[in-house]
């Protein structure tokens, strides 16, 4: 094992604290940190756990943690780029500059949508007070944003960015997401 994930391996086992071997969501919560020291979020959690769980067991095993750990480490270079005032937090515009340069094709619409849906998972006066949104928020849009585009992808099969769907097939595909 090389020192990298062996220092890893140290950090996983600290988390684990029931020894099991595989961290559940409040575990991993405990290893991820914004860059002011606040813990990601559960709903963030939890979607990376949805992400990286390639065994379905609803817990993150030892090489999904090392996959996730590098992923997380690759989105805090990207959200550093893009926070242009280095407040910490990223502004609508900057997740917008962000989530263009990652090949999405989506609107300021689209961006506005999503800081309102994270404003209402952090809550309105904790969410003016970062002014933004904070590193793992910023996890919470890109992935959610991808697994959207994923997901209409998939239904649209001659690719001109139109699909049709009955209301029980935009629920599944909503409630996956």
């Amino acid at each position: 094992m090389n020192p990298q994930n062996q220092q890893l391996m140290m950090y996983f086992r600290s988390v684990d604290t029931d020894g099991s071997g595989a961290l559940e969501a409040d575990e991993l919560q405990r290893a991820l940190t914004n860059g002011d020291w606040s813990p990601f979020s559960l709903d963030t959690v939890r979607m990376m756990i949805g992400m990286f769980d390639r065994d379905n067991s609803g817990t993150i095993g030892f090489d999904e943690f090392v996959s996730l750990w590098k992923y997380i480490e690759d989105w805090k270079q990207i959200f550093w780029r893009f926070d242009a005032d280095r407040s910490g937090s990223i502004a609508n515009n900057e997740l917008y500059n962000a989530l263009q340069a990652f090949g999405f094709k989506i609107t300021r619409q689209i961006v506005d949508a999503v800081v309102n849906k994270i404003k209402i998972l952090e809550g309105a006066k904790r969410f003016r007070d970062i002014g933004g949104i904070s590193f793992d928020r910023f996890i919470y849009s890109c992935v959610l944003i991808k697994n959207l585009d994923d997901t209409f992808k998939q239904k649209d099969q001659d690719r001109d960015g139109m699909i049709q769907l009955n209301l029980e097939t935009f629920i599944i595909l909503s409630l996956k997401n």
